[in-house]
């Protein structure tokens, strides 16, 4: 089973930025166009959030800052895509001198192809909860499958956020190829993982995964 989803990336190849400067955009972009859609900052109206996939991500990928929207958020983005004329982050005002914008579309679903992926920003697969169970866990082939399902979860989510809900007889099979990092968010050292792996599901380009995908982690390219 497969379906289509848009996607609409937005660059600005002229500034460059540090991966951790993401939630800064989210941050600028949130407030600069908050009357417009609480897509752009994934919250509700009484400022509480919003727990669902977000249809628009903020990334830094090889210094360079992205806007990503998906569906609905795609339509956003582009609809605001001439009304960006600067970033102001951190104080420092950063004027747009130029900006690319484009536009694709995406089958997901499983395939009968094997496709490899490389996580281009860090992936934080563990919450509160199996996060604990990971630490307790001998470090070795156990906590691969444990980071496998976890993996293999993330899609799941990814696709139920589009209601696509794969059938029994097709099943998501996945090879894991990552390595520990550490990372800082919210002020707190969190565990994170580099590198990538190879599956049957098809992804678009720049989509997270994850925890914390509105904020760059998790971002996911085909290779």
């Amino acid at each position: 089973m497969q379906q289509t989803i848009h996607t609409t990336a937005i660059t600005f190849p002229e500034i460059q930025l540090q991966t951790r400067d993401a939630h800064k955009l989210r941050g600028y972009f949130g407030n600069l166009f908050r009357e417009h859609s609480p897509l752009l900052h994934n919250h509700l109206e009484s400022g509480q959030s919003q727990y669902r996939y977000p249809l628009v991500q903020y990334k830094v990928t090889g210094k360079t800052p992205m806007l990503l929207g998906l569906n609905e958020g795609a339509e956003l983005l582009t609809s605001l895509f001439l009304k960006v004329q600067e970033l102001q982050l951190d104080g420092l005002t950063y004027p747009v001198l130029s900006k690319n914008i484009r536009n694709q579309r995406w089958k997901i679903g499983v395939d009968s192809d094997l496709h490899h992926y490389r996580y281009e920003t860090l992936w934080m697969g563990l919450n509160q909860d199996n996060h604990q169970r990971y630490m307790q866990t001998e470090p070795g082939q156990e906590r691969q499958e444990q980071l496998k399902r976890i993996a293999i979860s993330n899609i799941l989510a990814f696709y139920k956020a589009f209601d696509l809900l794969l059938p029994k007889e097709q099943r998501i099979m996945l090879s894991l190829q990552v390595q520990e990092k550490s990372t800082r968010f919210k002020d707190q050292h969190m565990l994170a993982f580099s590198g990538g792996f190879t599956t049957n599901a098809l992804l678009p380009d720049f989509v997270g995964l994850g925890k914390s995908v509105a904020r760059g982690f998790g971002t996911v390219c085909r290779v």
